[in-house]
């Protein structure tokens, strides 16, 4: 995956191709949210409820064609042909499940239609059959986008600093132990914090999403909260009665280990997002809207870019501006290219290698020496200093 898409690295002032790992600014940059808003094309905040339904048409489509063909032809399949008609469904209901996660994403955002209840109709309904709790996911998730890159206030994704590493990560700073935290990052992460909050902002006290009285919301959206759990429930009454009709194996092979495919992009996109040694984190002395937007980086995963609806290579626009519809993003993103200059960053590495590097390089935050008290960390990775 990845270096097969268009993108490619911003220009140093000198003209020169920018380094993947090369810092990005820290300072605070010379164009405004206002002058990066001028540099898009006024019809990319345009939402078109007919557009947003083809592409999410044709996501189901695709689902509904593999799951037949799944269900008509597999069980009559010689045993050899199983072991790769399996394998085929699966990937691809997990790759275009993950898109029409993306698109329930978007609703989250407001930036399916113009119509806020159909945004969240069409979004509790997505993310409630893939066992998301939609509102309290995207009032969370609405949270990281107004404090990305802050060490202080972010939702998720915050760097630990040095002094903060568990006991046993020395443990596990090997490639036999890497491998197994990423496996188990890949398969249990999304659940987790859902349920448990892993690798989210600490509370005092437990914090989980199904929780209507959880600290990560207010009195007002307690209903809400109630309203996702209920969709949660209906889809999870849906799959019981499924089991129950076709068995538990049958199950697991159509839906659930999709699903686990599913969930492991999102944390494998969110992740690669977010970490990378070029990147700034910021404490409140430093950080704003826009330099905390601008700590992201766009990836490149060749022909899944598209599957994915262009959330993986215009990731740093979304956080600048998270309602564009994913089909303006990348028109939008290539026009404000030229206005944010080294601040903008992206990484056509092969996502698998890239991912391995990442969470090599990539361990704890501190700041650089000489930093004269500055707010501003950066990711390191050594462990014997």
């Amino acid at each position: 995956m990845g270096a097969g898409g268009n993108m490619s690295s911003p220009a140093t002032k000198n003209g020169e191709k920018k380094s993947h790992l090369q810092r990005v600014p820290s300072a605070k940059p010379p164009f405004t949210l206002g002058d990066v808003k001028k540099a898009i094309p006024p019809h990319c905040f345009q939402r078109s409820l007919i557009r947003s339904f083809y592409y999410l048409i044709k996501d189901l489509i695709i689902i509904s064609i593999t799951y037949y063909i799944a269900a008509t032809y597999f069980p009559s399949l010689p045993y050899p042909l199983t072991y790769l008609a399996w394998p085929a469904y699966w990937v691809i209901q997990g790759c275009v499940g993950t898109g029409i996660w993306v698109i329930g994403h978007e609703c989250g955002h407001h930036g399916f239609s113009d119509y806020q209840w159909v945004d969240d109709t069409v979004g509790l309904i997505l993310h409630s059959a893939q066992l998301t709790p939609f509102f309290s996911w995207k009032i969370s998730h609405r949270r990281h986008h107004a404090n990305t890159g802050s060490l202080e206030n972010d939702e998720v994704y915050i760097p630990r600093f040095k002094s903060k590493l568990r006991w046993y990560y020395q443990y596990l700073d090997n490639p036999v132990g890497r491998v197994g935290v990423l496996a188990f990052t890949l398969l249990f992460a999304w659940p987790l914090y859902l349920v448990f909050n892993i690798s989210g902002k600490k509370y005092e006290r437990f914090t989980c999403h199904y929780d209507p009285n959880s600290p990560l919301y207010s009195e007002r959206e307690r209903l809400q909260i109630l309203i996702s759990d209920a969709g949660v429930l209906a889809a999870t009454y849906v799959l019981y009665r499924i089991a129950l009709a076709k068995g538990f194996t049958w199950l697991v092979c159509i839906y659930g280990v999709p699903l686990l495919i599913v969930n492991g992009f999102i944390v494998l996109i969110t992740l690669l997002h977010h970490t990378h040694a070029s990147l700034p984190h910021y404490d409140s002395t430093e950080w704003d809207y826009l330099r905390g937007a601008l700590a992201t980086v766009d990836r490149d995963y060749g022909v899944l870019n598209k599957v994915f609806h262009n959330v993986t290579d215009t990731h740093v626009l979304h956080h600048i501006f998270s309602y564009i519809s994913h089909y303006h993003a990348m028109e939008a993103t290539n026009a404000i290219k030229p206005l944010l200059g080294e601040y903008y960053q992206v990484d056509d590495t092969p996502i698998l290698k890239a991912l391995w590097r990442d969470t090599k390089e990539c361990i704890y935050v501190e700041k650089d020496e000489g930093s004269q008290g500055r707010g501003v960390y950066w990711y390191k990775y050594k462990l014997d200093d």
